[in-house]
């Protein structure tokens, strides 16, 4: 049962007692907390960490504190469990400008405050916590800064290292690398078999429950929190992975959702079976960045997710903590490569600077490259980076993507676009080079009588439309769908399948609605030329149309001869496609007179 809670705002801090001694303190934020891609399914958020109490000669000792987020309600939380004159030992597994903020505060409340970190960790550590928030240009100065208090004692963990409490608790602390996370450290107690593993395992959902009701209740959470994070970094991914199997787990708690205490080992299987369309893909893109404020990597993020929805590989750089063995690797090996940085002081990173004289030197002009980040008040890396690149020789794939402070919905979106439009555009170049080599005969695929039965399976034009959030956060979204079906009677539903590259797919998750227009024979030319043009990544998809709305407010198209609203209840990966089931919700017929438009094809290999 939860301890007393602590509120601030729409946030609140519940205590979770775990075992004697050792009680988790969670975070709960019900709405959206931040624009970044991995929060796209809007379901809210929790921060976990995890307090080991003092007992005599044992200090109080915190894994995986939360970012300044949680500030107001975490603070009054932990000071009930640990008098500010108490010794409290910290354990940083996640080091950004965020959790620094929080840091300071436990600095100036906890004296005698001591910050265990991994290498990394503690070069950003070092990096972050006399740092401040850029002034604006020509800004009015608003007296003296408040003072910062010093860097605490700080235990740097170089391999592996454990921490031996008398009151039996042993806490081994795992280095955890990852270009995202060059400063990741998990935290393993043994008597529990409790792996406090931060970033890995994590979903975004607002939940007080302490863990999961059973394995598929999270699973589209955590195979969303993975593609968004996770894909970019797959062979890192698997060397974690590999490390924690050796060790005698019994539940995993991550820094965000509900732990993992029955079907932990099914989820670590479910990881590497995740990576495997990554690691076979035979296209890929190098992602270089570093990020000061979160905000590039953030982009990176955005990008990464829409390229590696057409199932290229994206294998994430952080220049700051890579050697350059391995970034001349990546970028000799690669099929494009996108660079991003911020700007501080007027300037690019050194890192960045270094790694742009890199793929200056070593890069294949024939490959297409992008350019991407954030500025506050100047953007003068941007335009370096630019400068150099076209001045090099180098085509670029897209227009450079410049974004003041941090995206917001409709910008990350359009990012997200952006990457997919560039995976395609890569796929379809390899295509050309295939069909070339074969001297421009017919495919095996398209050949196979299988395949060419498979065509002869029709099934109606319709029209998906779906739009999600309001005001300047709203996002909108549609597709010609002509594989549909009805599914179930009772209640009644139908079944959709959505290809893994569509701009829609990311607005069709469990619990959101759309609208499904089914197109009148004779009267399909219209819809059909409005939503098959290609777009550009971001454009709106309904400009210029005169649309109703459903009773959930969903587009309409007027000239449809009937139209479902629909909520997606499940989700069945099937190869390139997500195959989505809803119920629908509400419906009309608008023309009875007419007869359903359906889709004849001549091979199973296409539309």
């Amino acid at each position: 049962m939860a301890a007393p809670t602590a509120v601030a705002n729409d946030r609140r801090v519940i205590q979770l007692p775990i075992e004697p001694g050792l009680v988790c303190l969670r975070g709960l934020s019900p709405k959206r907390l931040r624009f970044e891609v991995e929060y796209g399914l809007e379901r809210g958020t929790t921060a976990n960490s995890f307090l080991f109490l003092p007992s005599g000669d044992d200090p109080a000792l915190l894994v995986h504190p939360p970012g300044n987020t949680f500030a107001e309600p975490y603070l009054e939380a932990l000071a009930s469990l640990v008098p500010p004159h108490t010794r409290l030992q910290v354990v940083v597994g996640h080091t950004n400008p965020n959790r620094v903020q929080l840091l300071r505060q436990l600095a100036q409340g906890w004296p005698r405050l001591e910050l265990i970190s991994s290498n990394p960790g503690a070069q950003l550590l070092r990096e972050l916590w006399d740092q401040r928030k850029p002034t604006p240009p020509g800004a009015a100065a608003a007296g003296e800064p408040e003072a910062l208090p010093p860097l605490p004692p700080l235990q740097v963990v170089r391999g592996e290292a454990e921490l031996q409490r008398a009151d039996g608790h042993n806490i081994q602390l795992l280095p955890t690398p990852t270009p995202r996370w060059p400063g990741g450290l998990m935290a393993f107690e043994d008597t529990s078999g409790l792996l406090m593993s931060g970033k890995f395992f994590a979903a975004h959902l607002c939940s007080e429950a302490w863990a999961e009701a059973n394995r598929s209740s999270t699973e589209e959470d955590r195979r969303y929190f993975y593609d968004c994070l996770m894909a970019p970094m797959v062979r890192q991914v698997e060397a974690v992975l590999d490390r924690i199997d050796e060790l005698p787990i019994r539940t995993i708690a991550p820094g965000h959702g509900p732990a993992i205490a029955e079907s932990w080992r099914s989820l670590l299987v479910d990881y590497r079976r995740w990576g495997e369309t990554q690691e076979r893909a035979k296209l890929s893109v190098a992602l270089l960045y570093a990020s000061a404020y979160g905000n590039t990597a953030a982009i990176a993020d955005g990008l990464a997710q829409g390229v590696a929805r057409t199932g290229v590989r994206v294998e994430s750089i952080n220049c700051e903590f890579t050697p350059t063995e391995k970034l001349l690797e990546a970028i000799r090996g690669c099929d494009a490569v996108l660079i991003g940085s911020p700007t501080l002081g007027g300037h690019a990173p050194t890192p960045i600077v270094s790694a742009l004289g890199t793929l200056l030197a070593e890069g294949d002009r024939a490959k297409p490259v992008g350019v991407f980040g954030s500025f506050g008040w100047s953007g003068e890396a941007l335009d370096l980076l630019e400068s150099k690149l076209r001045d090099g020789g180098f085509r670029f794939a897209f227009e450079p993507i410049k974004v003041k402070f941090s995206p917001d919905a409709a910008t990350l979106k359009t990012i997200e676009e952006t990457g997919t439009a560039l995976g395609r555009q890569l796929q379809s170049e390899q295509r050309k080079a295939q069909r070339r080599a074969s001297g421009g005969g017919l495919s095996e695929s398209r050949s196979n009588p299988a395949v060419l039965a498979l065509g002869r399976v029709v099934g109606s034009l319709c029209v998906l439309t779906t739009v999600k959030g309001s005001g300047e956060s709203q996002l909108s979204g549609a597709m010609v769908a002509s594989w549909v079906s009805q599914a179930s009677f009772s209640p009644p539903g139908l079944t959709v399948a959505v290809a893994k590259d569509r701009a829609v797919e990311a607005l069709l998750h469990v619990g959101d609605a759309f609208a499904i227009n089914v197109l009148a024979s004779g009267r399909e030319t219209g819809p059909m030329k409005q939503f098959l043009q290609p777009f550009a990544p971001g454009a709106d998809r309904f400009a210029g149309l005169e649309l109703e709305q459903s009773p959930g407010g969903l587009p309409v198209l007027p000239e449809a001869l009937a139209w479902l609203e629909c909520t997606v209840k499940q989700r069945m990966e099937c190869g390139d496609h997500w195959l989505l089931y809803a119920e629908a919700k509400a419906g009309a017929v608008l023309d009875a007179a007419a007869t359903t438009a359906v889709h004849q094809r001549r091979s199973g290999a296409n539309y």
